[in-house]
């Protein structure tokens, strides 16, 4: 028995190696057009898919920048009702001014800040400049050096003395921290004067007047994004009534955190991190119905694709597989030999989809911040890799009846015949 094993084994890793060979023959030297016209397909078609299921990653995230280095982060659940705002902007975390304040007073946490995120229009105070469009992002700083959405807080005055315990009328900061990105698209420096136009909703008077307090020239994130206290963005945002962020970051002991910021929302997700995970797709009906449509005509795509070029190969090779057939490969290797081929020419595709995919993420990210949404318009995440990997074996399985169907009709006698 031992020995049937071995023998088998060595026929299969045989035929596996005798599959791979042709297939390198034949894109190197006699059908490498169609064999890069198979992979060339393969790799727009998931390339694709990594791309669009990037953004509806980010469509069910919210979109919002959130590398904060917070050990908790507190977001709205789908089904959760703290939110006056939805629809476009997505569910929003209500009453957190007051209730961050609870959980910064319980023990193990050190601080706690709401987040909201905001496009904003912003010019030279002084000169009347052309407005532009960076990522705002209020937060309540504290005196400790920390990060919220790629930028140090501890540039900001400790504290958010604009809130004036819910009145919104408290001496405002005027202070604004700026990424490299935003510097360079505001054409601003450490000092200036940048008026912040009120937006609909506004509760406050007019345009607000921020002074650059910082720029920070470490961050190489190309997002033009903007730290400024939580209440001034509030109420030139018009977040005030309702006290409305987009999600609540807590720094301190995991358990503690976890259990303070539970106890404040208990109907939010309380997560550790703020990466973006591939499980909020499926409660977004949005996000999700447009990443299953991406699968759906991936899959497609693919598996016709891969059918048509694979039979082809198999019409072009019927004098190879006839000799095959007489040097005494069985029909059975004969097919698995048709079946390794095409698989491994799918998965060759894959691979350069799924790098075209993370550069497909990245120059829409770089396109959506140099125009309209300087927001991440579309996540990355490492779970991507497998997923389309699998949906590009997936194709090959469902093609590969149509070649095998074409290799077995092969015959020595009738190849003869020609």
């Amino acid at each position: 028995m031992d020995g049937s094993d071995s023998r088998r084994r060595t026929r299969w890793v045989g035929i596996v190696s005798l599959a791979v060979a042709r297939l390198w023959r034949r894109a190197m030297h006699t059908r490498s057009g169609r064999i890069a016209a198979t992979v060339t397909v393969v790799a727009v078609t998931i390339g694709l898919l990594v791309t669009v299921t990037g953004v509806s990653l980010a469509l069910a995230d919210g979109g919002a920048v959130s590398d904060d280095d917070g050990d908790i982060t507190v977001t709205p659940a789908e089904s959760a009702t703290l939110s006056a705002v939805d629809g476009v902007e997505g569910p929003r975390l209500g009453d957190t001014n007051a209730r961050t304040e609870t959980i910064a007073d319980a023990d193990g946490v050190d601080h706690a800040s709401p987040v909201l995120v905001e496009p904003g229009q912003l010019e030279a105070a002084t000169e009347g400049e052309e407005r532009r469009t960076v990522l705002l992002v209020g937060v309540v700083p504290d005196d400790e050096p920390r990060t919220v959405a790629g930028l140090p807080t501890d540039d900001l005055e400790p504290g958010d003395s604009h809130y004036g315990d819910g009145s919104y009328d408290g001496p405002p900061n005027g202070e604004i921290v700026l990424s490299a990105a935003a510097a360079d698209r505001l054409e601003a420096e450490e000092g200036d004067e940048l008026a912040v136009p009120a937006m609909e909703g506004a509760t406050g008077s007019g345009d607000v007047s921020l002074t650059v307090a910082a720029v920070d020239d470490a961050s190489d994130d190309e997002t033009p994004v903007a730290l400024v206290h939580l209440s001034e963005l509030q109420s030139v945002g018009g977040a005030a009534d309702g006290q409305l962020a987009d999600r609540v970051v807590v720094w301190g002991d995991d358990d503690a955190a976890s259990a303070a910021a539970s106890e404040a929302y208990p109907d939010a997700a309380v997560d550790s991190g703020a990466t973006a995970n591939p499980a909020s797709l499926f409660d977004d009906g949005l996000a999700f119905a447009a990443s299953l449509l991406a699968l759906l005509v991936g899959v497609v795509i693919c598996t016709s694709f891969v059918a048509t070029t694979a039979g082809m190969t198999v019409e072009d090779d019927r004098q190879s597989l006839a000799v095959l057939e007489s040097v005494g490969i069985e029909q059975r290797g004969r097919l698995a030999i048709v079946a390794i081929s095409t698989l491994v020419t799918t998965i060759c595709g894959a691979v350069v989809g799924i790098v075209l995919g993370f550069a497909g993420i990245y120059a829409v990210n770089a396109v959506a911040g140099a125009t309209i949404a300087p927001g991440l318009v579309a996540h990355s995440h490492p779970a991507f890799v497998p997923y389309a990997l699998v949906v590009a074996v997936l194709s090959g399985l469902i093609a590969m009846p149509y070649p095998l169907v074409l290799a077995a009709k092969t015959s020595v006698l009738e190849e003869v015949s020609r």
